[in-house]
């Protein structure tokens, strides 16, 4: 007998960037365990261009991927949301939507690269470093050991995966550390 899939719902305030990457990632490294959405608070209506382009260039599908409102999960027959993370990067002065119900949330904040200003290069640069924050969390993520942890046990670790100082680099240390059974806090 399967699990059942469990849908997360990764949020920005323009759904265009960070949280698109968010989905992308999950849907292509949790192999059907999960099933990503993403959403905006102020959606901009289009999927940047530079995200669109990195996804393609690491043979991540892009098919469906579309710059939407949150309430499109808020009304009834929506997806019921097991996870809900943010992305947005507080720093940078943006409005993280808040959502209601009971999905086990936490904040894993990122600069925004769709923000940055500059060359083709550093645009380009800006969208691997998010990226790559994003799919180290994600991988945590997926590892975790779901069946055995309590709802507060969860949230710790949730909430430890989306702290800054987690980078690709302490990817490893930080995904045994995050995963053991015996982490709490």
């Amino acid at each position: 007998m399967s699990e059942r899939v469990l849908n997360v719902l990764f949020l920005c305030t323009g759904n265009s960037a960070r949280s698109i990457l968010g989905e992308a990632i999950l849907n292509h490294r949790s192999k059907g365990r999960f099933r990503a959405h993403s959403a905006g608070s102020h959606p901009k209506g289009e999927v940047n261009s530079f995200a669109l382009d990195l996804l393609r260039e690491l043979k991540m599908p892009t098919k469906g991927l579309r710059s939407k409102s949150w309430d499109e999960f808020a009304v009834a027959g929506a997806p019921r949301m097991d996870f809900i993370f943010t992305v947005c990067d507080q720093a940078a002065g943006e409005t993280c939507p808040a959502w209601p119900g009971q999905p086990v949330s936490a904040h894993w904040g990122l600069p925004d690269p769709a923000a940055v200003e500059g060359s083709v290069v550093e645009r380009r640069l800006a969208f691997h470093q998010a990226f790559a924050g994003l799919e180290a969390r994600i991988r945590i993520f997926i590892d975790l050991p779901f069946r055995t942890l309590d709802l507060a046990t969860l949230q710790a670790k949730l909430d430890m995966i989306g702290r800054p100082a987690l980078s690709p680099e302490s990817h490893a240390a930080d995904r045994s550390r995050i995963a053991s059974p015996a982490f709490s806090s």
